[in-house]
């Protein structure tokens, strides 16, 4: 008795599938930013919980849904993150460099209000969290 191959006895229409509803951004060639809190640093900065006490957070993840809604080219050129590009990391900072964190990225606030930011840096579409800076000692500048 011979086998019968179901796969080859497939025509075209057996192939079709019924279209689900799911919102695509159709044309968009840069993915949107995404985030990630893998190399957030516990032990410099502020905690989320201060950052709550004091009513940021919440401003703070309002921000940070609106930038999703980017991509990082947008988010640039809008000047809503900015990157350091004139240097590694800043040598007047109050922060150290994470060990864990790649020496030759490029580092980039976003203000959440006033001189309150979030640092962190791109690895493509990803912005990667890595302090919460409420006083502005990461890039501190003169008044």
């Amino acid at each position: 008795m011979a086998k019968s191959n179901r796969f080859k006895e497939r025509d075209n229409a057996s192939y079709k599938r019924e279209i689900k509803n799911i919102d695509t951004k159709e044309g968009r060639k840069d993915p949107l930013i995404v985030l990630s809190f893998k190399d957030f640093d516990r032990s410099q900065g502020q905690s989320f919980v201060c950052w709550e006490k004091e009513h940021l957070l919440a401003l703070a993840v309002s921000r940070l849904h609106e930038l999703c809604q980017l991509t990082v080219g947008q988010a640039t050129a809008q000047q809503i993150v900015k990157p350091y590009t004139k240097t590694i990391f800043p040598s007047h900072s109050k922060f150290k460099q994470p060990q864990y964190v790649m020496p030759d990225v490029i580092w980039c606030s976003m203000h959440i209000q006033g001189k309150e930011c979030i640092i962190g840096y791109f690895e493509r579409n990803i912005f990667n969290i890595v302090f919460l800076d409420k006083n502005h000692d990461f890039w501190p500048t003169r008044k």
